[in-house]
């Protein structure tokens, strides 16, 4: 300690009890007169100071201690002894403690005061600077930057690289991105592994992500870089609290995912329609979505309703729409403006679509100058009938004949004949239809047009033409082509009608629960049906059956919608009310008019046809007068025996050729003939025990 201080401390110390007894035993003496003078000139020296304008606060600590020493000596002059709880005494060892700690004198007395070499502490040099390394170059990094590679070195430098750049994550404290390049120029970086990187920080390898450097100016890429991700605090987020976007690409977008390859655009919700739509796009462009709804909807953690959710895919982007209630569960009336159909495109209104968006058919291919056929596929009770009674009352509004054939008797069916030109039950009505349908090609080929006498193909909306457009329809076409008499002629005829109506003007519009070339429908004849017309496809039983059927008829194999089963949201749950014996819950109502109709495009559509009420007046959508065929074109069909009543047993040599006079045992000639073609042997053939009585019923005349 240096001697001033130690002198002042002792003075400090000395001073106080003279300070403390010198007023109470002799107040007036020269002791206390001494001291209260130093009171004086410390007050004295203290007003001075604070006009100073150097050193002022040191020197007025300075003149502290004497003006200090002389206010306690006047206070204990007043006080009784040494006053209240010997407050003389303490104020006096106050004094003296505080002057011992600050000692103003002996630390302030001098401006430039410098201690002496012997109190000098030794001054530590600074450690020369390190030369740069490969792992620590001189390149003016960031503090963040050198303290990683003092980490990535300290961890063996991972991978044989070095740490180019550290960049912070905005807003996060340990989140970072490095940009790391292999340490030998020229080399691909090929074990860097997360494992290593994240004991190099000590964090958990999930933190961790690799990928590629992007090229940008200024920056080189390849696989000598690549981009370090450390994002602890981020990973931890989204496990808890993840964005749409991070939950679709964490349980969605991965290979075992609902939508593999894919990634969310956009999240949006309309509140008028009940309905939150997710909109996404493959990472590839050039692929197309491969979209598991069930999977997509667990993963979003919504209930998987098939009923209320839908997808919809357009190239490499998709819609999924999640509605609050089942869309295609209410009833859409159809209605004479609805079907009414546009007079330059032919096209009505025929049905409504999952987003509410009106779904069109058409009459008639404006753009192809021809007419259209038709192809309607559905199990019973699935919404044939309704959509016949659509499209033929668009057809009658625009002045077209229609013709129906069928299989079996149906309320329906009887109903949609008082309103069109012919209607009839039985598979011979149905094959003397499609032969009639045919043999008027020829006729309208044959028939001149007024405007010039010569004859011309079909034209759509021409008021020229000199006869009306035709749409034949067959319902139950599968069941009527495997009759064993007349499925042959029908198959044949249906064949001959596809290929060669439309330009004539003649339609046909098969129906039936299968495209396929087993049940009728050959190939010939499918892809006539899929290139000109809009093929409906109802609910074939099941979602594999209608997909399938619909894949039938499109031209490339784009995804197909599903149709709901029932409109029925899921109830509690199943495991809970097996383990509790419960019965499953009777809920919802068929989807009986959903179909999947099949655009230009070749893109499938999930629609609620328009619903025509039988037990109402149909007139209300159909015109006051049926269109019927032309006088001339019954009098040429009634010389060629093709008019008339057409549900009459089969004339001799109608459709078989009459036998000579000896084939028969009994010598008769005007018998049933026998079937030719490929149902004759199905005829011949016994399977069954009811077929072999009816062979010898026949056998025996009995």
């Amino acid at each position: 300690m240096p001697r001033a201080a130690a002198l002042e401390r002792l003075a400090y110390t000395l001073a106080a009890p003279a300070l403390a007894t010198a007023p109470n035993l002799d107040p007036s003496g020269p002791v206390t007169a001494s001291i209260a003078g130093l009171g004086v000139i410390g007050a004295a020296g203290i007003a001075v100071s604070t006009n100073a304008t150097e050193g002022r606060g040191r020197k007025i600590l300075r003149w502290i201690p004497p003006a200090l020493a002389g206010a306690i000596d006047v206070v204990a002059s007043y006080t009784p002894g040494t006053g209240p709880a010997a407050m003389d005494l303490i104020m006096a060892g106050v004094w003296a403690a505080a002057g011992w700690a600050v000692m103003p004198y002996a630390k302030h007395s001098r401006r430039h005061n410098r201690p002496s070499l012997a109190n000098t502490p030794r001054m530590e040099l600074e450690p020369a600077p390190e030369p740069p390394t490969p792992a620590q170059p001189d390149d003016g990094a960031s503090e963040l930057t050198r303290g990683v590679r003092g980490m990535w070195e300290r961890a063996g430098m991972p991978g044989r690289t070095i740490v180019i750049r550290a960049d912070r994550h905005e807003g996060r404290t340990d989140d970072m991105t490095l940009l790391v390049r292999a340490s030998e120029p020229g080399r691909p970086i090929t074990s860097l592994s997360k494992a290593a990187i994240a004991a190099a920080f000590e964090t958990e390898e999930a933190f961790v992500h690799i990928t590629s450097v992007l090229a940008t100016k200024g920056r080189m890429s390849g696989p000598g870089w690549a981009e370090v991700h450390i994002t602890p605090e981020a990973d931890r987020r989204r496990s808890h609290n993840p964005t749409a976007k991070e939950k679709w690409a964490d349980r969605i977008a991965g290979r075992n995912g609902g939508a593999p390859g894919t990634q969310l655009v956009s999240v949006k919700r309309d509140d008028e329609r009940g309905v939150k739509f997710y909109r996404g796009v493959c990472t590839d462009t050039t692929d197309v979505p491969r979209i598991d709804l069930m999977k997509v909807l667990r993963g979003l953690g919504l209930p998987e309703d098939d009923s209320r959710a839908f997808v919809l895919i357009d190239g490499a982007e998709f819609l999924i729409s999640v509605f609050d209630t089942p869309p295609l569960s209410p009833t859409f009336a159809a209605t004479r403006e609805l079907l009414t159909p546009d007079p330059k495109t032919g096209r009505y209104v025929c049905g409504f679509s999952i987003t509410g968006q009106p779904v069109k058919s058409f009459i008639y291919q404006h753009d192809k100058n021809a007419a259209k056929h038709g192809l309607v596929l559905g199990v019973t009770r699935g919404g044939k009938t309704q959509y016949f009674a659509v499209t033929m009352a668009a057809e009658s509004l625009a002045g077209h004949v229609v013709w129906l054939s069928s299989c079996f008797k149906d309320e329906k069916t009887t109903a949609l004949g008082e309103y069109i030109d012919r209607q009839g039950i039985s598979p011979i009505y149905m094959a003397r239809q499609l032969r009639a349908a045919k043999a008027l090609c020829q006729i309208r080929a044959e028939m001149p047009w007024a405007y010039d006498g010569k004859p011309h193909d079909y034209k759509p909306g021409d008021d020229r033409c000199p006869y009306r457009q035709l749409n034949v329809y067959a319902d139950e076409f599968m069941t009527a082509s495997q009759d064993a008499e007349f499925g042959e002629f029908i198959q044949a005829d249906g064949d001959a009608l596809t290929v060669m109506g439309l330009k004539y003007g003649i339609g046909f519009n098969p129906a039936g629960q299968s495209p396929f070339a087993h049940n009728g429908f050959s190939t010939e004849m499918k892809d006539n049906l899929r290139q000109n017309s809009r093929p409906v496809v109802f609910n074939m039983g099941s979602p594999s059956a209608t997909r399938k059927a619909a894949e039938g008829t499109m031209e490339n194999p784009y995804d197909v919608p599903t149709i709901p089963t029932r409109y029925a949201p899921k109830e509690g749950s199943a495991i809970e009310r097996a383990m509790a014996g419960e019965a499953e819950p009777e809920n919802g109502v068929s989807t009986g008019g959903v179909a999947v109709v099949v655009l230009d495009n070749g893109r499938a559509v999930l629609m609620k046809a328009l619903y025509v009420d039988f037990d109402q007046d149909l007139g209300e959508i159909f015109p006051a007068e049926t269109p019927r065929l032309t006088d001339h074109e019954i009098s040429e069909l009634e010389k060629l025996g093709l008019w008339g009543d057409w549900n009459r047993p089969p004339d001799p040599g109608e459709f078989w050729p009459e036998p000579d006079d000896d084939s028969d045992g009994d010598g008769g000639g005007g018998g049933k003939r026998k079937p030719r073609g490929k149902n004759a042997g199905k005829r011949a053939e016994i399977t069954s025990t009811r077929q072999a009585l009816e062979a010898i019923r026949n056998l025996t005349n009995a």
